[in-house]
């Protein structure tokens, strides 16, 4: 199980292996694992875990829950002594009592400590408790010279154990703790990269941040030929599930197993009985987490935004118009969302990052609110329909050439801001889009565009840029004098660094794939597979 969670996360296992080896060799860089939900970041650690092996390293591992800080201490107490008897080759039990008398011959000053820690908890003294806690691992260095890897799922919840300053008091000892590596992990990406830059920016002790994707065409590709093997689809309904799950590990997982089930049975009865049904396990896990809006004085508004940027109108003046909402007002609404990690943004664009919530929220939870009828058949005979319909769109782009889908692309900007890469780039509606040739051996194909203030140039390749492709771009763009060039090379290929260094020299974008399809994304369009 944890072999098939893992599938395609080796650069992520490296990083891990890198920092916890240079902790041994006194060198300690803490590490933040953010991502959305279901993508995948609790398997990294678990198959970190089941492969490291260091007995000069106590490993501890806590799913930090909604819970009092006496249970918090105790459970944490009680993994760590676990971890530190691990290799003792006595039968251990999960019982904090006994791993406290097992522990005390080997590691007699922190067993005091834990006593002391026990005993303030008992008396509801529970001042500096969490420091203390935590420093538990200093100590245990102390008396045996073993460092420790504390890894904390979902950290944000320590702001529930009802510790005030906690941050403050954390911080302090993330300093002076040389002989622990903190792994801090958390599904809500706004809210911890606003914890990191306000209370636990440190001059020592930073954290570096490790961003958990979904699953790349690539690796996706290679995930579904795994789960389905002896039983391939045809590439275009592979090809769609890539695009219709947006990579996420949990969603492809869970079609393989129906896909495998019913023995390729149709795809559409699959996300039928997933998304539609009362009792589809992803139509469950949508509505519950819809029911996290409703229970505020603005749920009503929070829902009818989501469903406007599932809907593919995902401007903000778009939808300030749509709702009547003064800028102000909506501002407020979206930067709830942003904080709740429901939607990210992209320049004047909003995005709801999970493809099948937003579709889920636009095809099953919409259409059930708006129905005229209670009649169940018809309305998911409406269902069937926009999923097969979906199914088509996908198979007629894909078999485009990519020039074209490009051109389809451009043709819909309307002057608005998108950032890609961490640039913002402004999309200027054009008046004109037309093929350009180059006459170079590897660069061929690309496209013009002009508006009333500025000319893109673009080359476009399905293969690797190489440097000299960039070199002979830069050539054939000084022949055009506009005083506002755009220059862009699109490849379908990962960029290597070189390539990238050189674009960034003589100024020009380069995107690959990944930031080709979130550009497709922002205006609802099938991504493209490659």
């Amino acid at each position: 199980m944890i072999k098939e969670k893992f599938f395609g996360r080796s650069n992520y296992l490296e990083i891990l292996q890198k920092r916890v080896s240079a902790l041994k060799d006194g060198y300690r860089q803490n590490i933040a694992i953010v991502g959305e939900e279901n993508v995948g970041k609790s398997g990294i650690i678990f198959k970190f875990l089941d492969k490291f092996y260091d007995n000069r390293i106590i490993t501890v591992y806590l799913e930090v829950r909604h819970e009092t800080l006496d249970d918090f201490a105790k459970r944490f107490i009680g993994v760590l002594l676990y971890n530190f008897l691990s290799n003792s080759g006595i039968l251990l039990k999960e019982d904090l009592n006994f791993l406290i008398a097992r522990s005390k011959s080997y590691i007699p000053k922190t067993i005091d400590k834990v006593n002391e820690i026990l005993a303030a908890l008992a008396k509801r003294k529970r001042n500096n408790i969490l420091s203390e806690v935590f420093n538990l691992t200093e100590i245990i260095h102390q008396e045996t010279g073993k460092s420790a890897v504390l890894i904390l799922d979902e950290f944000h919840n320590l702001e529930n154990l009802g510790v005030s300053n906690i941050y403050r008091e954390w911080s302090k000892l993330l300093i002076l703790q040389k002989n622990t590596l903190y792994v801090i992990i958390s599904s809500m990406v706004f809210k911890t990269q606003l914890i990191l830059s306000k209370q636990l920016s440190l001059l020592f002790g930073n954290f570096e941040v490790i961003k958990v994707e979904p699953f790349d065409t690539h690796t996706s590709e290679r995930y579904l030929e795994h789960k389905l093997s002896g039983q391939p689809l045809e590439p275009g309904l592979e090809n769609f599930i890539i695009n219709f799950t947006g990579g996420y590990p949990l969603y492809l997982e869970l079609i393989c197993e129906a896909l495998n089930k019913t023995r390729l049975g149709a795809l559409a009865d699959i996300l039928e009985g997933m998304l539609f049904d009362s009792t589809g396990i992803l139509n469950i896990k949508f509505s519950n987490y819809l029911k996290r809006f409703s229970d505020n004085a603005h749920s009503g508004d929070y829902q009818a935004i989501l469903y406007l940027i599932s809907s593919g109108r995902n401007r903000i003046k778009e939808i300030a118009h749509i709702l009547h909402k003064q800028k102000k007002e909506l501002s407020c609404r979206v930067n709830h969302l942003l904080e709740l990690d429901a939607i990210t943004r992209s320049g004047d664009f909003l995005k709801i990052s999970d493809r099948l919530f937003a579709y889920w929220l636009n095809f099953v939870y919409q259409g059930k609110l708006c129905s005229m009828t209670f009649d169940a058949k018809f309305q998911k005979a409406k269902f069937r329909d926009s999923i097969e319909e979906m199914i088509q769109e996908f198979l007629l782009q894909a078999k485009k050439p990519l020039t074209n889908r490009v051109s389809e692309l451009m043709q819909l900007f309307e002057d608005d801001l998108m950032q890609i890469e961490r640039k913002k780039i402004r999309l200027p509606p054009f008046r004109e889009i037309k093929p350009l040739l180059f006459n170079h051996l590897t660069l061929k194909d690309g496209l013009l565009g002009r508006s009333s203030d500025s000319l893109w140039i673009m080359a476009i390749k399905t293969e690797a840029l190489t440097e000299q492709d960039i070199t002979d771009f830069a050539k054939e763009c000084k022949k055009y004098h506009h005083k506002s060039q755009r220059k862009i090379m699109v490849t379908l290929k990962e960029i290597d660094a070189n390539a990238r260094l050189r674009a960034l020299n003589e100024k020009i974008l380069a995107w690959d794939l990944n930031s080709l399809n979130q550009i497709m994304d922002l205006f609802s369009k099938p991504r493209i597979i490659a």
